[in-house]
């Protein structure tokens, strides 16, 4: 008999291991997107350059360092790819029966109603004609002791049903698992960004002090110049309005930068470090390397939310297997092997033990045509899911098209910008001295000035978008995830 149980629990246990799925074969829906032009640095995919090469100024490897360690968003995405393992290991736990082990004491008392023409004549003592009055009980008071192990509706996984929920599950806590790398991939884009921004703002702050030591020079010579009557009173005031203008904006540019100093340390999840030096503005050197023209045939597909999307669609997938599953019959199982007495001294004594085994098949005949909402249901969501994919793909692709078409222009507005503040300062310098000798009015110093002004501002701005274009296009690329590129590792490139 133990050799046939044997055999019987072999037998289930080779067909649970061989249960199949009735899950769709997946396959990889087309690129809805042509092939791209991406981005290399020395013969390296933008994915495989570490953020420390790309980001050599050690200022701002301090900075993304200290913001993927402390940045909130970041480890609020990392506790959710934790949640999400959990829940994975949750839903396979199920593939498996859980055994739990149990000592039960039952007290139970009977009522002497309920006892009424079940007790035989002469149990309780005395009889028809001893004499003896006979002193019923109001009740009996039983005992039972139950000792054992056992197992509780495990359902066989036969059709796969549990094992599509957890194939689900799976693809769910990869996809967190690749959204935590997206927002790392964001995280240090921002911190470069905001980092560079900063710069920008104290350059312009720098201009905007050396623009308004300029004016105040102007207007204390135009106020010497009309106390001694050689210049009119609108000159003067044409020199004012300069004056106060340039206050303005330094008052406007000094309120910027300290706005987006707390927009990075924000992003830091700290203050910013008190060793981190701003001074120098965008002259600093080495802030950001420049990327070369490649072509990675995998740019788009390789992005953490590509493959994000990817995983919930081979989620929404693995959940037409357990729909399907829904119309076969079910087979769970509920047993228990252990010992049984009504004293607990004879527990475990022969004779004691206590089994039961107790099979149940479920065979789906009317459920009001939920079962087939329920498929048609994951279906939809199956093809919401590759619309999704689709769409992230797309959306990967006009990032990096953006950025490779601005980054071919903003080189030529960068060198038309400058050749237009050093034309505008030759203007302003020539003005000026003409307007010190007297041979033309403050007008036309006052234009060239403000000229050369603008266009300092604007070359600022260009070289800032020119920055920013770089780290966008690093991270369309796929770029800061690694540390360090993959040969400086050891490693391989990641896939």
């Amino acid at each position: 008999m133990a050799g046939r149980s044997t055999c019987i629990l072999a037998a289930a246990l080779t067909t649970l291991l061989g249960a199949c799925t009735l899950e769709p074969h997946y396959h990889r829906p087309p690129s809805p997107v042509p092939a791209i032009q991406g981005g290399t640095a020395g013969g390296t995919a933008a994915a495989d350059i570490g953020w420390r090469e790309f980001f050599p100024d050690p200022q701002l490897q301090q900075l993304i360092a200290l913001a993927l360690s402390d940045n909130r968003d970041l480890r609020v995405a990392a506790l959710n790819v934790l949640s999400a393992q959990a829940q994975y290991r949750i839903q396979r736990a199920q593939l498996f029966p859980t055994v739990d082990a149990s000592a039960v004491e039952q007290v139970q008392r009977i009522p002497l109603g309920v006892l009424e023409g079940q007790i035989p004549p002469g149990a309780l003592g005395g009889g028809a004609g001893t004499g003896t009055a006979i002193s019923l009980p109001s009740g009996i008071t039983t005992h039972t002791y139950d000792v054992g192990v056992g197992f509780t509706s495990y359902e066989l996984d036969l059709f796969g049903r549990i094992r599509s929920l957890s194939h689900a599950a799976l693809q769910q806590y990869f996809s967190t698992g690749e959204t935590r790398r997206s927002v790392q991939l964001t995280l240090v884009a921002e911190v470069a960004t905001a980092y560079v921004t900063v710069l920008a703002d104290q350059t312009l702050l720098d201009i905007t002090r050396d623009t308004l030591k300029s004016q105040r020079e102007s207007y204390a010579l135009t106020h010497r110049m009309f106390s001694g009557g050689t210049t009119t009173e609108l000159a003067l005031r044409q020199a004012e309005t300069t004056v106060d203008t340039a206050q303005a904006n330094l008052a406007q540019y000094d309120r910027q930068l300290a706005q987006d100093k707390d927009a990075l340390a924000l992003l830091l999840g700290a203050p910013i470090p008190e060793g981190i030096d701003f001074s120098a503005g965008l002259n600093r050197p080495n802030v950001i390397a420049e990327l070369e023209e490649g072509i990675p045939s995998d740019v788009l597909v390789r992005r953490p939310d590509v493959l994000a999307a990817e995983h919930q669609l081979m989620a929404a997938n693995a959940q037409i297997g357990a729909a399907r599953a829904a119309f076969l019959p079910a087979i769970s199982l509920t047993g228990n092997f252990g010992t049984e007495s009504t004293q607990l001294s004879g527990l475990f004594k022969g004779g004691s033990q206590a089994w039961a085994f107790s099979p149940q098949i479920s065979v789906p005949i009317f459920a009001g045509g939920a079962n087939l909402a329920n498929l048609q249901a994951t279906k939809l969501a199956r093809d919401t899911a590759v619309a999704q994919y689709e769409k992230a793909i797309q959306t990967a692709f006009r990032e990096v098209a953006d950025a490779l078409v601005a980054r071919g222009t903003l080189d030529e507005q960068l060198a038309a910008q400058r050749a237009l503040v050093s034309a505008s300062d030759k203007a302003y310098r020539l003005a000026d001295m003409r307007y010190r000798g007297g041979v033309d009015s403050y007008l036309s110093a006052l234009v060239a000035q403000v000229s050369l002004y603008n266009a300092q501002q604007q070359l600022q701005t260009v070289r800032l978008t020119r920055l920013q274009n770089l780290v966008t296009l690093y991270k369309a690329l796929g770029g800061g995830l690694r540390e360090r590129s993959a040969a400086a590792t050891g490693l391989p490139p990641s896939n």
